[in-house]
This record gives structure tokens, sequence and C-alpha cells, in this order.
């Protein structure tokens, strides 16, 4: 597999002593040679051709070569492509432009969800969306660009989580991007994304809490059953069966994706308010509404993931607590303590007195 991405190489240099980085169209190329359903849909006004385009018969997986069983090769071939890319990225960080990083990025994020490619090795294509990003140039002017075409890469929720978890949480941009696409997703899959300023990045705590108020288990089913309830009064049992579990299913991953708005942000003392207005609407719009019952273990995952962020929105909260909120007893109430031991104090003198007045023993 080492010898793939010399052959690669080589192929570009031709004389030419220069550093050979594929081009969209040819990694698009890879990925179908290895399978991939349809991994580049929507890319092909991105894609341009930087040199010579990937023959078909030229193809990257060598199971039929080798006595290498057909799913470890696949995992091989991929995680040798993503290295080569991440090669690329670090070699030459200004050979793509901001366009075709783009492109690049939701091309790998379709390969990551592709179910031919038995899903990219996680690890190798986490550290490679990392350096695309960081080789962006204007950022984060592409921001909103990005967040707009990764949203639209699946339709289904749970696709939506898994590409956000494509972006380690581990450098600004990356939690940046995880941030806004995560607000971005739950505002599409709730079809506010035109009600709300979801774009401005102070008023985002502010705008999730306004979309918390529609996560409600009801609410969420109304909006699911005018879509999937059969007619048919015979069917409906099992349909309405089938529907409590996608509402379910749907709640877990929007509370899943709040949270990651929430965990990504630097959360300051003045948006205190916010976060406490978070926590409210939480407990008041989906905790409150959850109905555990044993015949229906999936309410109880989710009870347990809106007490489990609840926690956290909570510890988030006595940390950027303002220093006006913070309880001082030897600042707030020292006066009320001055008052207290005069009142004491005072006190004892009179009773003194009373008692020498009778000539008692002092």
């Amino acid at each position: 597999m080492d010898g793939m991405c010399v052959v690669w190489v080589w192929y570009k240099y031709d004389g030419d002593k220069y550093w050979w980085c594929p081009s969209l169209q040819e990694v698009m190329e890879a990925f179908h040679s290895l399978g991939a359903h349809s991994p580049a849909v929507g890319l092909q006004g991105l894609c341009q051709h930087n040199g010579r385009v990937l023959k078909n018969n030229i193809s990257l997986s060598w199971s039929e070569q080798q006595d290498t069983p057909p799913a470890i090769a696949l995992d091989i071939s991929l995680s040798y492509i993503c290295k080569f890319l991440a090669l690329c990225a670090l070699t030459q960080p200004v050979a793509y432009t901001d366009g075709d990083l783009l492109g690049l990025i939701e091309l790998l994020c379709q390969a990551g969800l592709d179910v031919e490619l038995r899903l990219l090795p996680k690890t190798d294509l986490q550290q490679l969306l990392l350096l695309l990003l960081q080789n962006i140039q204007e950022w984060p002017g592409k921001l909103q660009q990005l967040c707009c075409t990764l949203s639209k890469v699946s339709g289904h929720h749970h696709n939506l989580l898994a590409l956000v978890q494509f972006f380690l949480d581990v450098t600004s941009r990356s939690r940046q991007l995880r941030s806004q696409l995560s607000l971005v997703i739950i505002a599409q899959m709730l079809d506010q994304q035109e009600m709300l300023p979801l774009w401005e990045e102070k008023t985002q705590l502010s705008s999730l809490s306004q979309l918390l108020t529609l996560m409600k288990p009801s609410s969420l089913r109304q909006y699911l059953g005018s879509e999937t309830l059969p007619p048919c009064r015979e069917q409906q049992p099992k349909a309405s069966a089938e529907l409590d579990h996608k509402v379910c299913y749907l709640c877990y991953s929007l509370l899943t994706l709040a949270g990651v708005v929430v965990s990504c942000q630097d959360i300051t003392p003045d948006q205190w308010g916010d976060l406490q207005l978070l926590c409210l609407q939480l407990d008041r719009h989906v905790s409150t509404h959850i109905r555990e019952s044993p015949q229906a273990m999936h309410w109880t995952r989710l009870k347990d993931l809106a007490a489990q962020t609840y926690i956290r929105w909570q510890e988030l909260l006595a940390h950027c607590q303002p220093q006006a909120q913070y309880f001082n007893p030897w600042k707030d109430n020292s006066l009320q303590l001055l008052a207290l031991a005069g009142s004491e104090q005072g006190s004892r003198n009179r009773r003194k007195q009373r008692t020498e007045a009778r000539g008692g023993p002092v």
C-alpha cells in the first residue's frame, strides 16, 4: 500500500520535481474505485483537473491481488488515502484554494457516511479534517458557507450528528465549526433556519434557547406524525409505536447537538443569563415531558441524557457566574453581622443592669 502513494507521486513528476497533490476529481475517482456509492453529489462544479485523472481500471483496492480479506484491505486503502492527503496538507498548505478545501471537506464527509465504504477509519479522517480546516485562508469568512454545505450532506439527523463528530473538539476552528454547524442542523431539523439569527455568535445561546422549546416530545410527535401516520386504523397501532421511537430518536439527536453547541462555547459572565434560561427551558420543555416506562427503555435513555446535559450546564453556570452573584458572608453581610453582634451585646448589658438593680449576683 505504501507503493500506491509512491506511484501517485511518480505519475505527477514526469521530470518536473514538485510534490503532487491530487485534485478533487482524482480523490473522487479513488473513492469510486473503492466502491463508494455516491461520494461526490453536488461537487462536479467544484472539481478542477490539476493533472491526469486516475483511470477507472487503476483500482486502489488491491484485495484482488493480495490474500488480505476485502474488509481489511478496504480499511487499509481508505486509511492510506487519508494519510496521503494529510501529508499533502502539511507539506503544501497552499496547494488547495479555499474553494477546493471546502469541496474536499464535503467530499470526505460524504465518503465518511457512505455505507459502501463501511465508514472511513475515523481517527485518520478526523485528523485530516483538522488539517484542512487550518489551511482555509479566509476564516471565519468561509464558516457560513461550509456549515450550509455540510448541513445538506444528509437529510437524516443520525448522519448529521455523526458528521459533526467527525470534527474533534481540539482547535478553535473545529470548536467554532462544531458549535455553528450543530445549531444550523437543529434549526434545519425543526424548520427554523429562516426564523433565527443563527450566524450571530453572541446570540447562539439565545437562539438555542428558542429551539429547545420546540424539542418537546409531544411537539416532535405532532410534527413527525403528520408525515408518517397512515389513514388506515388497522395500521395505526404499529405506526404509532414506530413514531414513538422516531420521536425519541430525533429528540436524542437534537439534545446531543444542543450539548455540542454549549460545550464549544467560551461561556462568559455576561452569558450567564442565557445559560440559566437554557437550563430552565431544558427542564420545562424536555425533561418534564419524558414519560418513562419499563416497556419503553428508549425513553429512559433520553431521560438520562437530559439529566446529564442539565448537570453539565449547571456546572458551567457555577463556573461562569458573575462576581455579583456570589454569596460572600464576610462582605455582603458584614453590616448585618455587626448589627447582630451589637444587638447581643446590648441584651447582655440590659440583663446585667436589671440584675444589679435587684441586688443579685452579677
